[in-house]
């Protein structure tokens, strides 16, 4: 009788047991899940970065040319209107 009663607790202790790992389980796979779309967006973000960085390259070239204040100004206004129009047909692409 006494080894009928051990076995009922430790069939009790193992359900404890699985039922505590299945909640790990189930936790452990929403953190994963939010690891990994946090990783996509650091992504997409380092993706834009290194994009705005040629950009910046290419405008400081275009500056480092035109000693003109009057000239850089047409130049960083061209820019602008580019970047604007860029942004312009992003945001259509995306609708």
């Amino acid at each position: 009788m006494d080894s009928l009663q051990n076995l009922e607790n430790n069939v009790h202790l193992l359900l404890e047991q699985y039922l505590l790992l299945k909640q790990q389980l189930v936790d452990l796979q929403k953190d994963n899940e939010r690891q990994r779309q946090e990783m996509i967006q650091t992504h997409a973000e380092l993706v834009q970065l290194k994009q705005d960085y040629k950009h910046l390259e290419v405008a400081y070239a275009l500056l480092a040319d035109n000693t003109d204040a009057e000239q850089r100004d047409r130049v960083r206004q061209r820019l602008s209107n580019l970047i604007a129009q860029v942004d312009r047909a992003l945001e259509a692409l995306k609708q």
